[in-house]
């Protein structure tokens, strides 16, 4: 059985940085497409970020685009979201997602890690 772990949640100010973690354990993390998402008090879940099993390519939400970096360290089974620029909108609480297939839903997910940026 997969599962997601995610770390790295905090508080932080308005332009600050975090870096989120995820650890996959039970399969090879290469195997996945992996993901990033958030989800704010009283709004649905929003995409953050996407990044194919090699890590070749990245794909990013509008709102996070040009902020946000994911890349994943296979050797380590681990995948990672660097926030930059941080501002009070991305608060959140941040979920990794895994799944198999570009052309298959996210079906493995992780327990979410809280971020807050305020001052």
């Amino acid at each position: 059985q997969v599962q997601l772990v995610e770390s790295g949640g905090g508080l932080v100010q308005p332009g600050g940085s975090l870096r989120l973690s995820c650890v996959v354990s039970g399969r090879t993390t290469s195997t996945y497409f992996m993901g990033w998402f958030r989800q704010a008090p009283g709004k649905e879940r929003e995409f953050v970020a996407t990044i194919t099993p090699t890590g070749q390519a990245t794909n990013y939400g509008d709102s996070v685009r040009g902020r946000f970096t994911t890349s994943r360290d296979n050797a380590k089974n681990t995948v990672y979201l660097q926030m930059n620029s941080l501002k009070p909108e991305d608060t959140a609480v941040y979920y990794c997602a895994a799944r198999t297939s570009v052309y298959s839903h996210y079906d493995v997910w992780g327990q979410g890690t809280r971020v807050t940026v305020s001052s």
